[in-house]
């Protein structure tokens, strides 16, 4: 019998491929057997493509909410967040219908007659390469799950299909899968970087093998550490401590490997502007030599809408904008050039408010990394200032105190009150709540904010940054204390922050959050290290779990030495009243019942 397909196109990366148009013009849900699919190329190509399509998983640009679950945004429009906790679900991936229409597609691939054996090999690894991400978004989340190899299930009516229930692999044996798919298909691949990073390459494959490997070693090193490890008995959840060695070396060798190809490199094509190069680095893609496999969008076809929703007020070209945006919590994360604490300095040690000349000061000598992330007060966007002002101070009795009013509200004179783009404590729509905006992922391009364009700004899933943090990551748990230092204070000076001279596990966690803020790296780090439970407390007031904003104040009191200048005040962020809370159980999503009602074999999650 033959076998069909039901094939949905996703325009703009199937147009990557090469000249697709007429299979663009088809039904987007047209079926197509076998024959017709498997006997034109360029009809491969697009399937292709469409499963490029499909793996869109995690925290991204196209969830903007995604990135208030942390402690890197809040909500800014709409209502207070009253997250209390993380889902039972969160981010889980369980998706057998691509593995499985993976698998027809490389028995198809592997039998067609016209392609070229060079080309028809390199398909074949971009295909292995997509199920091997999909198996690793199900692992990181849920532990071992079910490894179906090139299996292809034919099911007809009545028939047994014990044969097709596959018991959960163990989380050792489902990374060990993903590294050894990543091995051998490595030399399928092309060396070239792929146009805009949106086609997997050898590097692609080689980035994956080693955050797998340092995923695995992560959780073979911190879970036995707890006081309470969390495992299965069959394994299916927690890896053996003895394992975790293994996995750091294979992370550090592979990361190396990356790193000494030179077909990528810590990208610092503006050494006099390093927030600008940063920003440039992970977001534009012409001529850029550090992002190894993103997510690409293309105008006009296929767009994003994070610019549209999430632009300043000022700045935006349509009617939506302003909806999240970055907390003080990730703002002070960012090193200083001669501090390594990172507090932005409202007050001095008597209590007393510091005041600066222009708002922006208070951000000078910050990490490079701020300034390419988060856009602060007084910082620039598209070559004009962001205004962010929340009121006025004036002194009553020898005491500072606040004057606030709508968004976009001037005093008699014409003087600010409180700035067209906040921020505030009211549920005011369009209006800043946290006194920052986004500038990763934030794009540039003219009209791209609007409804009728949106953005084609991509979203890095690999980077080159990241095989020099995985390589000194890796180094610092094998006991290279040396090549720790080296790898890690690659990614430092091109922040323009000083060196280390040791590296400690806490380094090893400051320098991934400001290094990849935004890039789907936070959560899952701070669960395969096993401090998302102490990180994310659940504690009112804590410094980490509760999200905190800081608002700018221009001083009011003519006469005054101090008039005209700035201050600052830190406070909770209004619209998340809660603190996150992130329990053991999160560890690993719930496996659901509707799953185990179809696969008896497979077993529960803990805490389940």
């Amino acid at each position: 019998m033959k076998k069909h397909y039901i094939l949905t196109a996703v325009a703009a990366l199937a147009l990557s491929f090469g000249s697709c148009s007429d299979f663009l013009e088809r039904d987007p849900d047209q079926i197509l057997t076998e024959d017709q699919v498997f006997g034109d190329a360029n009809m491969i190509k697009s399937v292709l493509a469409n499963y490029y399509g499909r793996v869109r998983w995690g925290q991204n640009t196209e969830d903007s909410y995604s990135y208030i679950l942390l402690d890197e945004a809040c909500r800014s429009d709409g209502g207070p967040d009253n997250t209390q906790t993380f889902s039972d679900t969160q981010w889980r991936v369980y998706d057998y219908g691509l593995i499985r229409n993976i698998n027809q597609f490389l028995a198809g691939v592997r039998a067609a007659k016209v392609l070229d054996k060079d080309v028809q090999l390199s398909i074949e690894g971009e295909a292995r390469f997509l199920r091997a991400w999909t198996y690793f978004n199900m692992c990181r989340g849920m532990g071992g799950m079910p490894i179906v190899g090139d299996e292809v299930f034919e099911y007809k009516a009545g028939m047994d299909i014990t044969a097709m229930q596959y018991p959960r692999s163990t989380e050792a044996e489902l990374y060990d899968y993903i590294i050894k798919e990543c091995t051998e298909i490595a030399p399928l691949l092309p060396e070239a970087p792929s146009i805009n990073g949106a086609r997997a390459t050898k590097w692609a494959a080689l980035m994956l093998k080693a955050r797998a490997a340092l995923y695995a070693g992560s959780i073979a090193n911190y879970n036995n550490k707890m006081v309470n490890p969390i495992k299965t008995a069959g394994g299916e959840v927690g890896i053996p401590a003895d394992k975790a060695k293994g996995y750091y070396e294979t992370a550090l060798s592979t990361a190396k490997e990356v790193i000494a190809s030179g077909k990528y490199q810590l990208q610092n094509a503006k050494p006099n502007d390093k927030g600008k190069n940063f920003y440039e680095a992970v977001c534009v893609k012409e001529n850029n030599k550090e992002v190894i496999w993103a997510r690409d969008y293309k105008y006009p076809g296929q767009t994003v809408e994070f610019t549209k929703l999430n632009i300043p007020a000022t700045h935006a070209e349509d009617i939506d904008r302003c909806m999240y945006s970055p907390i003080l919590n990730l703002v002070e994360a960012f090193e200083y050039v001669d501090n390594r604490e990172g507090g932005i300095k409202t007050k001095d040690a008597q209590g007393n408010y510091i005041f600066y000349n222009k708002p922006e000061d208070a951000f000078a000598n910050k990490d490079a990394r701020l300034y390419g992330s988060i856009i602060y007060p007084g910082a620039p966007f598209r070559g004009m200032p962001v205004p962010l002002q929340a009121g006025r101070k004036s002194l009553e009795n020898g005491v500072w105190v606040s004057e606030t009013a709508k968004g976009g509200t001037t005093d008699a004179q014409g003087n600010v009150i409180t700035s067209f783009n906040g921020p505030t404590t009211t549920n005011e729509q369009f209006i800043n709540k946290s006194g920052f905006f986004f500038r990763k992922f934030l794009d540039e391009t003219p009209m791209s904010s609007t409804r009728g364009r949106n953005s084609d700004m991509w979203f890095p899933r690999f980077r080159f940054a990241e095989a020099v943090t995985i390589a000194a990551e890796a180094s610092f748990e094998l006991n290279k204390q040396a090549d720790a230092v080296t790898y890690i204070n690659m990614v430092r000076e091109r922040a323009g922050i000083q060196p280390l001279t040791v590296v400690t596990f806490d380094d090893i966690v400051q320098e991934n959050r400001v290094e990849f803020a935004f890039e789907d790296h936070r959560y899952w780090d701070l669960k395969r290290w096993r401090i998302a439970d102490k990180v994310w407390n659940g504690i009112p007031n804590d410094p980490n779990a509760q999200q905190y904003a800081l608002f700018p104040y221009v001083i009011n009191e003519p006469g005054n030495p101090n008039n005209g200048k700035w201050v600052f005040d830190k406070q909770p962020v209004h619209m998340a009243p809660y603190p996150r809370y992130f329990q053991p159980k999160h560890y690993y999503n719930f496996i659901d019942q509707g799953w185990i009602n179809n696969n008896p074999k497979l077993v529960k999650n803990p805490y389940q």
